[in-house]
């Protein structure tokens, strides 16, 4: 029963890096365009904010 119980253990760990490498790897992608819309967004509000009082330029 010992010796199983050892070869259950690498066998469960191989298992469990399987699904975290999975996970890892996945497509997130989805997020992006949300982000960039956001960022351009920023932008423009950082260029109405500085175009209304003078310029260091």
């Amino acid at each position: 029963m010992a010796a199983l119980a050892w070869l259950l253990i690498p066998l469960f760990a191989v298992v469990g890096a399987a699904i975290w490498g999975g996970w890892a790897s996945r497509n997130r992608t989805t997020g992006d365009v949300a982000e960039l819309a956001g960022y351009a967004r920023f932008r423009d509000a950082m260029e109405k904010a500085g175009s209304g009082k003078g310029s260091a330029e």
